[in-house]
């Protein structure tokens, strides 16, 4: 048989390559609109929300997300490929006591940049086992950064360690803005005096 001449493709394969097409835009655009309404102050949006956000039907939602579950996870998906370029930036500061201040103004960064998202998910975690184990290992992989900056010494008091992971803790900033309505350079400032505190005899 005589190979087929290279040519347009085929009706078939073109009407294939419009409906992925179709798809990726909506797709992008459910997260999109996740977004949006997380970034608006909508803690807890329910698919409908999106779906009309979106632009597409409730249905469009649930064929390119399963659940509720598999849109967070798009969404942290996007929010973490975004911040940890600055997350895993090498540290200009060669002892300590520098790294450990890099590490908080980093952090002041990030955390104000992920807090809406990542109080929405807050507002999840305690009825979705995916969500209670990314709080988990976001936890993990947060104490483990301020662990491997601290010499250890500091290591060696486990309730020191222990406090000035508290203070460079998302929590921390949550409550510093949220709570107490600071503005985030009058926030890293509390937290700025926190660890000098805490680290002044060591």
């Amino acid at each position: 048989m005589a190979p087929k001449p290279r040519g347009k493709p085929a009706p078939d394969a073109e009407s294939a390559d419009g409906r992925r097409q179709r798809a990726e835009r909506s797709r992008a655009q459910i997260v999109d609109a996740m977004f949006a309404l997380v970034g608006e102050g909508d803690m807890a949006p329910s698919a409908a929300d999106i779906a009309a956000r979106a632009g597409v039907g409730l249905r469009t939602v649930f064929r390119h997300f399963e659940d509720m579950d598999s849109l967070y996870s798009e969404m942290t998906s996007r929010i973490e490929s975004e911040l940890m370029p600055i997350v895993v930036q090498p540290f200009e500061a060669s002892d300590w006591r520098g790294k450990l201040a890099e590490l908080m103004e980093r952090r002041a960064r990030v955390f104000e940049r992920m807090m809406p998202f990542r109080v929405a998910g807050a507002a999840r975690r305690f009825q979705s086992p995916y969500l209670m184990a990314d709080y988990r290992r976001t936890l993990a992989f947060e104490q483990a950064a301020v662990r491997a900056v601290l010499p250890k010494t500091v290591l060696a008091d486990a309730v020191l360690s222990a406090a000035i992971d508290v203070a460079l803790s998302f929590e921390t900033w949550r409550r510093l803005r949220q709570g107490q309505g600071h503005s985030p350079k009058k926030a890293l400032e509390v937290v700025q005096l926190m660890i000098d505190r805490l680290t002044q005899a060591t």
